[in-house]
């Protein structure tokens, strides 16, 4: 039987990206901050722990100031591995991931956001990243075969899922034998209230 609760939730996430992936106006980047000229994405980024170098590197656009750390700082991304990016949003963490893997690695984004998914294919066509596949779907069911990745990567979005245990589940599943997983994320220190669980906007955020 479908939970609705989560199926709430799953599609508020979804409204609620989609809105920031097509501009629309008085969108929220992560933890509540507005993205405007005065905290824009750039600076965001910096202050989450992506150096200028980093953001210089990815194509504009794909940066929307929506993570709350770098993964990549703890990733170890290596030449000709395989990683697949959580949550992959705009891209930013795909197109750091493809200049680490090179040519002969490969760089898997899902997101289960038709809106940010068309942004990040877009970019990726734009720029030639030709060892980045950006997939529709849902993290709790990634669309990538047993063994794949040697790393997993996420940015600030296993907290959304209403699934978490299902999603460890599939990192587990997708990982090949000794392979790692570098998750930047944000955690309860206490119980929300019924309130705050029943806050479409305070969830998202």
């Amino acid at each position: 039987m479908v939970n609705k609760r989560k199926t709430d939730i799953r599609n508020a996430v979804r409204r609620s990206y989609g809105k920031i992936a097509s501009g629309k106006p008085k969108d929220r980047g992560c933890c509540g901050s507005t993205i405007n000229i005065k905290n824009s994405a750039k600076e965001i980024s910096r202050g989450i722990g992506y150096s200028d170098e980093e953001i210089l590197k990815v194509p504009e656009g794909a940066n929307m100031g929506l993570g709350c750390g770098n993964p990549q700082l703890i990733a170890e991304i290596k030449e000709g591995e395989t990683v697949i990016d959580l949550g992959s949003g705009g891209g930013i963490d795909c197109f750091l991931a493809s200049r680490k893997v090179g040519p002969k690695g490969y760089v898997i984004g899902v997101d289960m956001t038709p809106e940010m998914l068309n942004k990040s294919r877009i970019l990726a066509r734009r720029h030639r990243y030709l060892n980045v596949d950006f997939r529709l779907g849902e993290i709790e069911n990634l669309p990538a075969a047993d063994n794949t990745a040697d790393v997993i990567i996420s940015n600030c979005v296993i907290n959304l899922s209403p699934k978490k245990q299902r999603v460890y589940n599939e990192a587990y599943r997708v990982l090949k034998k000794g392979g790692r997983v570098a998750i930047s994320d944000v955690v309860l220190v206490k119980e929300l209230t019924e309130e705050m669980k029943q806050d479409e906007k305070l969830y998202c955020g």
